[in-house]
């Protein structure tokens, strides 16, 4: 009798463990998601704080951002001392960028190519704890383009990681619109209505970054038309806000 309870009791924690391990992995997941997402979106906050005259309401919103991040980062807790050192390094540069004062002359010339680093710096560490899961990058996708494309309208440039041209983080929208593409297409509109949606809001948000223009050095659009940064922004966090509530695919 009592090894018979002994063989139970094994079994039923054999059905457990994996249950555990499961769910810690897709907290794991869900962790490194919003870590990409959040440090796009602080990136994008600050662009938009200095690009639309610093109102409070972006300033505000860049905290928030920086408090989304260091939430999800926390929530993570396998971060090695890599990915420790680079959020302070990202969280410390847009503080920085923010506290410059009002002219274009407060900010010193090279500061965006260092914005751009700990940005990309940031989330290569992230990535480098991902493994070969590479779904967490769809939303995270869609908010590197729209600080591309912030970059452009308000400061000129932002510099891709170029040493990875193979990931999203040495891309531009020549690359990374169709593979966004290519991923929405493989989500099944017709079983989730919020998919549907989805795709739509991406169908309208890829016309402008479509117009980006990355290729050429003149900073104007592709089609002449001024940029649309505002716009752009509120789309694309709608789009990963829409992403993020899905149920998994």
């Amino acid at each position: 009798m009592k090894q018979r309870k002994w063989i139970a009791m094994l079994m039923l924690l054999a059905c457990w463990f994996p249950g555990l391990a499961s769910n810690a992995q897709a907290q794991d997941f869900n962790a490194l998601e919003r870590m990409q997402i959040h440090a796009n979106r602080a990136t994008s906050s600050l662009l938009l704080y200095r690009g639309e005259g610093f109102q409070k309401a972006h300033l505000q919103r860049l905290e928030s951002d920086i408090q989304a991040l260091d939430t999800a980062l926390r929530s993570f807790p396998s971060a090695n001392a890599e990915l420790l050192a680079q959020h302070a390094e990202l969280t410390a540069k847009l503080r920085e960028g923010a506290a410059f004062g009002y002219q274009e002359d407060d900010m010193p010339w090279g500061w965006p190519l260092q914005m751009s680093k700990a940005l990309r710096d940031f989330l290569t560490a992230v990535r480098s704890q991902q493994g070969a899961d590479m779904k967490a990058e769809l939303p995270a996708k869609v908010e590197y383009l729209a600080v591309q494309y912030l970059s452009r309208a308000y400061v000129g440039s932002f510099e891709t990681a170029r040493e990875q041209p193979e990931t999203y983080l040495g891309q531009d929208e020549r690359s990374l619109v169709p593979s966004i593409d290519e991923q929405l297409s493989q989500l099944d509109s017709a079983a989730n209505p919020a998919v549907a949606q989805l795709k739509t809001r991406w169908e309208f948000l890829k016309v402008a970054l479509e117009d980006m223009n990355s290729g050429n050095n003149s900073f104007n659009t592709a089609s002449g038309r001024p940029f649309a940064p505002i716009t752009v922004d509120r789309h694309a966090r709608s789009l990963s806000n829409q992403w993020m509530a899905l149920s998994p695919p």
